[in-house]
Formats: C-alpha cells, structure tokens, sequence
C-alpha cells in the first residue's frame, strides 16, 4: 500500500469490516445476525469482542415494540404493562392521548432543559436524563455542588453522588408567557431524549378524563440496539423502582408507574446485550440465564427500605441476543447452564491474538492506524514512517506477547495506545503529520509501571523494595 499518510485510507463505515485478523469471528457474527444467534467471545483484552457486537447491533433491524408501562387505577402498585407495534403507534400517534410537540432537549428554555435532568447545570451539556453524573465534566448535574467542581472518576460514583446530594430531575415542569394574556406552557420529559410541550388547559382537561391512561414509555422505539454492561450492579442490569420520599403521595408524591426503570437486560429488547468480563456478574448470571430462556423479566424495587420495594410491574420483554465477553482464565467462572444456552442457540469463539505478518495483513494493520486517528480525533494522521515503524512494533509484540514467528500482534489496545501518544507528542512538537521519531518516543514511553520498575530499578521485587523503609516509618507522617 503505497500512501504518503493513513489520510488516504478508505476506512470501512460498517464496524464489522473494520474488525482485523479475526476472519472466523467475522463470518460467525455475520451468521449470528441472521439466524439471531448468541455468541461467547473468548480473548485477552483489546482484540475486537466490544467492536464484533456493536457491528451486531448495527446489522439488526430497528425495532418493533415500544414499551410502557402504564398507572393501574385499581392497584397503584401493580403497574400495567403496554406493548405496541410500531404499526400501531404510526397509526394511533401518541400512547398518552396528549397532543403536544415533541422536541430535543436543545430546543427549549435552558433552565428547563436543566430541572427535567437533560442539561449540566456545571458545564451546559445535554445529556440522556438517565446520567446523573455529566458525561463531560464529571459534575452532578443537579447537585449541590460547587460550580466546575468534578467527582472523582475512581471512587463509586453512586456512592458518591448521595454523599454530596443530588436533585432528583422533574417529571413537568410549567411555564407562563405573555403580560396580560397569559399562557402556561408544559413540559414534560416523556423518556431519556425528548421532550413533549403541551398547553396546560389541554393537559388538565385531558387529566380529568377517565377514559385517559397515565403512561410512562421506558422503551421507546428509537433506542439504542447496542446496550453494554461491565461488572455491572443488580440495578443496572435488571432495572429499579426509584425512590419516592414522598411515598407516592396523590399531591406531593410520584406515581409508582413514572418511577419504573428498566434494567439493561430490558433496554436491549430487539437489539444485543454484550456483557463484558462475564465472569465479574457472579450470581447474575442467573437473571442472565433466566431472562434468556424467558424473554421476559418482572421490574421490582432492589431497596428494601425503599418506597419502590412494593412496586412490581410483570413480564417486561427482554428478547436480546446475548454477546458475552472474557478471558480464558475466566472460562471456568461462567456457569455451566448459561454456557450451555449459548453453545444450544449460537457459538464460542476463541479470537486469535495474531496474524501472519504479510501484505495483506500490513495493509490492514495501516488501516487499524487510521482507524485510531479518527476514533481520536484530536491527533494528526501519521506518514509512511511513523506507519512502518508501528507495524514493525506489531510484529515485535507478536514475538514477545505470544511467541509468534513472521506475525502481527492483534492485542490492538496496546497498539492504540502507542498510536495515540505518538500523536500527543506530534501535537506538543507542533508537527503536522505523526513522524517516526514520535512513535520510537512513544514506544520507549508507553511502558506499564512494571515495566519501569524492572528498567529503573532491574526487577519488579527491587522496585517494590524501595518503597519499604518509607512504609516502615509509617510514610509521609514518619517523616515530618
């Protein structure tokens, strides 16, 4: 591939194609989404598994159903369920009954984009209500935090969050325009992306209806088909009733039907769960398995002490295909009936961690470079140099990592990583292109803390052995 820089690469579109040395992965997959099927991928960290099912996902059809769930005048607590086609929704136009415009979070007031839980009262992004936490500053979106203040990425952020108190976002919110004629608009949050404005007058006339019934869309029909878990909790996989201080009181509380929320098992109907690091779900996997074979999973209040405990709303759909995700060593931490429901109904596959080292495969490896670049977006692109000087680093690894003669390393993060430091050093020297000299730099840099122990100090044990007679004096109060 004669090129003078990865910007003259054609870099495929479809997420598939742009998964490297994994032939056989590719065609299973390929097969998995037309016949539906589950797949176990099993490899070292960095070789394409989160890449395979988002290409999945991306290849299914969009989807059919559209959730509710709906108030139960007879009991408040046993909340109804409505599934409807997409069919029926195009015809029968809103599920409330409410005419109204349905906007994006961008589209009105600031400050009611901000009390409906969609904007950072810290940075002004808009976000999905559902993140509590902002994704682009690490603020509380609406907590009671200082202005810029950020929470810190590695402790638990829920644990967190409580610790500095948050606002709980509003269901409406209500405002009035005009002097004299005045007019009182209301918005309302009618699930994670959009928002419905109505006129106040249509919506209490609406209210007093009898025949109106009071719905909460927890699945709507333009959601994501790619839901992804890592080591998660009982409540993001299997969904919660929040918490009404109020106890769902008539006038002050939250109906219990507005407090549903579904869990990732259920926000992957139609689409593909991929849970990654399987074996770090533990007892879960049981839900896993039971949600499999059922294709429906009950949503119930996880807190005890909380006033969704009593909530329970019956045979939520959750038909997924099911993506898992781990190492080899981990294949024993996965429980047997789980395995067998995937190897009954679809496929395990053991990536490879190389690839021969010829043209052919160059090519891709220079391809994966631009893949990266792009990906980043804040680094240049790299010439013929700077490409040579990473595929021979490839090859380099492959002999190091995997004892691999004439081959490439497919433990792409790794090589990631170089790419993207290269590019901060071509940055910080002003260059316009990613040269050689950056990535000899960044291969000599992008070393674990391992490794520069065994540099610095000839041995990890060494390394760990200088550190002794600070902590034997109790370290830096010993020393003051």
């Amino acid at each position: 591939m004669m090129l003078e820089t990865t910007k003259d690469i054609k870099i495929p579109k479809d997420p598939i194609e742009r998964v490297i040395g994994q032939d056989n992965a590719v065609s299973k997959v390929k097969l998995a989404i037309r016949q539906r099927r589950h797949l176990l991928l099993v490899g070292p960290p960095g070789i394409g598994k989160s890449m395979l099912a988002m290409g999945l996902a991306a290849h299914l059809p969009k989807p059919r159903d559209e959730v509710s769930v709906v108030h139960n005048p007879k009991n408040e607590n046993r909340p109804l369920l409505e599934v409807r086609s997409r069919g029926e929704i195009m015809k029968g136009g809103l599920v409330s009954g409410v005419r109204g415009r349905v906007v994006a979070p961008t589209e009105v007031p600031t400050f009611v984009a901000e009390r409906l839980g969609f904007r950072c009262s810290s940075c002004g992004d808009i976000s999905s209500s559902r993140n509590v936490v902002c994704p682009r500053c690490g603020a509380a979106k609406r907590g009671k935090l200082s202005r810029g203040k950020r929470l810190s990425p590695f402790g638990d952020i829920i644990t967190e969050i409580f610790e500095i108190g948050t606002v709980e976002p509003e269901i409406e919110v209500q405002l009035t325009y005009g002097d004299n004629a005045k007019k009182t608009v209301v918005y309302q949050r009618i699930d994670e992306t959009r928002i419905r404005i109505v006129d106040k007058d249509e919506l209490e006339s609406s209210r007093k209806s009898p025949d109106r019934k009071l719905v909460n869309t927890i699945l709507p029909l333009n959601r994501q088909l790619f839901v992804g878990v890592s080591g998660a909790s009982e409540t993001e996989l299997l969904g919660d009733i929040r918490h009404d201080p109020y106890g769902g009181h008539p006038q002050i509380g939250t109906p219990a039907y507005l407090r549903v929320v579904p869990g990732a098992i259920h926000e992957a109907h139609e689409g593909v769960l991929f849970v990654d690091e399987i074996s770090h779900l533990g007892h879960l996997q049981n839900y896993v398995l039971t949600a499999l074979q059922e294709k429906k999973f009950p949503i119930v209040g996880r807190n005890p002490h909380s006033a969704g405990a009593s909530v329970k709303v019956n045979d939520v759909p959750c038909d997924f295909i099911f993506v898992g995700a781990c190492n080899i060593g981990e294949l024993e931490s996965i429980l047997p009936p789980l395995r067998s429901r995937i190897l009954g109904n679809g496929y395990e596959i053991l990536l490879n961690t190389t690839m021969p080292d010829n043209s052919a495969n160059r090519d891709k490896l220079v391809r994966f470079i631009a893949q990266e670049i792009e990906k980043d977006g804040r680094i240049p692109h790299a010439n013929r140099g700077a490409m040579g000087e990473i595929v021979a680093e490839a090859k380099k690894k492959a002999k190091e990592m995997d004892n691999a003669r004439d081959a490439l390393t497919l433990r792409l993060r790794d090589l990631g990583g170089i790419v993207r430091l290269a590019g901060d050093l071509a940055v910080d020297d002003g260059s316009k292109v990613i040269e050689k000299k950056h990535v000899k730099r960044a291969i000599s840099e992008a070393k674990s803390i391992e490794h520069q122990l065994f540099d610095r100090y000839g041995s990890v044990w060494s390394g760990l052995k200088k550190d002794e007679p600070y902590l034997e004096h109790g370290g830096a109060d010993g020393y003051v």
